[in-house]
């Protein structure tokens, strides 16, 4: 209705075609060597989705937006606006420059720019404009703007180079390393801070940027992101801060929190994988959405779920919520399966014209077939996890597809003895220690359990005579 999905006419359900992007050029006033480039069709770098508008990056570096967006405007006088456009236009600001990021909030819009016309290494500065009633542009103030405006904090002179930008409903984060060195990160934040999304340790706003003092030094963080009102980074060795609504979870008004538990996190919460293992292996990325996080990590091979798990949101087969990371359910189906279903779903179309009743019961098996398949998945996934938790109890680290015995994918029976004398015949001096470890605090806890059992059942003994002469 305001423009955001790129065209005129009302909502769709289905993934529709930009075609105006087929149809337009980069914008004019660009070298010579660019406009023979741009006679071939644009092709799209990075997109970004805010609260009701959009942004894309052409292979050109040329920014294109459109929804309901700031109004554009060549008068830096020129009061704010958004309109509603519907097909996307380019933002006119950054002629002669590269654009490398772009991040937009509910009306607000920041982007990593070449300082130049190219991009070289750390030459990148940050611009904003749109609503900065809570100060989320980071210009020191809290008026908006109509048009882009160079962030002081990151410009040329600045001693830190910015490489990546978020934005949540009303505030955003800005991530950097110092120029003269890449290893460590600085996390920046600024705007509404009332729910602790700011992560420093108040619940002020901020309208200037500030780091968040309470993160660890000496890590590097690959990804951030931040939901409607809460925030989450993780770093390159694996470990996941969440800071802001519901102790970094985000919209979650249901949340079973009680005591010195409940409440807004205002300063950042270390995430852990599982109980005994805080770090997720190999990560790529962290998303937020209004109410949960997602984790891609494994170099993408596994994703992590988190938050409010309302319409299967968090992807692990349930509809609720989680307030630790589960594993979502992937891959999906084998392409095998997928075949068979469009086969079937094909097959039902067909049968719908000939012989409805036939067509009701074969979508009905179809249905029933799926959700069996979805059951067996989450049984599988809750497998996988509890595998992993006695693997990390045993030998400290996370369980990896290498520790698996081959023998187990073979057909036929298995022998749980034999494969438990190869286990021990290839474990290392360390694997050993540690089960012999493992071992013994499971034979001492087993009989701290029986001892205090058996001394409850001595005391009830007792209590019982004197309680039946009163």
């Amino acid at each position: 209705m305001d423009g955001q999905l790129g065209f005129d006419g009302e909502n769709v359900s289905e993934p529709r075609l930009l075609d105006k992007f087929i149809e337009l050029g980069s914008p004019p006033a660009l070298s010579d060597e660019t406009e023979v480039k741009s006679k071939t069709p644009l092709k799209i770098s990075e997109v970004n989705a805010g609260g009701m508008m959009s942004v894309a990056i052409d292979n050109l570096g040329a920014l294109w937006i459109w929804g309901n967006c700031p109004q554009q405007s060549s008068s830096s006088n020129e009061t704010f606006a958004l309109s509603s456009i519907s097909t996307p236009v380019p933002v006119w600001g950054f002629l002669g420059h590269t654009v490398v990021k772009v991040a937009c909030g509910n009306e607000h819009v920041m982007a990593i720019v070449s300082a130049g016309e190219t991009y070289q290494g750390d030459d990148l500065v940050c611009y904003a404009w749109g609503n900065n009633k809570h100060g989320q542009l980071g210009l020191g103030d809290t008026e908006s703007r109509s048009r882009p405006q160079l962030v002081e904090s990151f410009s040329l002179s600045s001693p830190w180079a910015v490489y990546e930008v978020k934005c949540g409903a009303f505030h955003t984060a800005i991530l950097t390393h110092k120029k003269s060195q890449t290893l460590e990160s600085i996390c920046w934040t600024f705007g509404l801070g009332e729910n602790g999304q700011l992560g420093h340790g108040t619940t002020q706003s901020a309208s200037s940027p500030k780091p968040i003092q309470s993160l660890p030094q000496n890590v590097y963080l690959v990804s951030i992101d931040c939901g409607l009102f809460h925030t989450s980074a993780v770093s390159s060795a694996g470990h996941v801060w969440s800071w802001g609504m519901e102790k970094g979870l985000g919209l979650c008004p249901d949340a079973s929190f009680t005591g010195t538990d409940s409440g807004d996190a205002i300063s950042p919460l270390l995430i852990s994988c599982n109980e005994y293992e805080a770090k997720f292996p190999e990560p790529v990325q962290v998303a937020c959405g209004a109410a949960h996080t997602i984790l891609v990590a494994e170099k993408g091979y596994k994703l992590w779920s988190w938050g409010r798990g309302r319409s299967g949101v968090l992807g692990d087969g349930r509809t609720i919520d989680s307030f630790a990371p589960t594993m979502v359910l992937w891959p999906p189906l084998s392409e095998d399966f997928k075949e068979a279903v469009l086969s079937s779903a094909a097959e039902v179309k067909k049968t719908e014209n000939k012989d409805p009743e036939a067509a009701m019961e074969l979508e009905k098996s179809l249905s029933s077939a799926m959700e069996e398949i979805n059951i067996l998945q989450s049984k599988l996934s809750k497998m996988e996890w509890y595998a992993s938790i006695l693997h990390g109890l045993i030998f400290n680290r996370p369980l990896q597809e290498q520790d698996v015995q081959g023998s187990l994918g073979e057909m036929g029976n298995f022998d749980l003895r034999k494969e438990w004398e190869r286990t021990l015949e290839l474990a290392d001096e360390d694997k050993l220690a540690r089960l012999e470890m493992f071992h013994r605090n499971m034979l001492a806890g087993v009989k701290d359990k029986l001892m205090k059992r058996r001394i409850q059942e001595i005391i009830k003994e007792f209590l019982h005579p004197i309680t039946r002469e009163h």
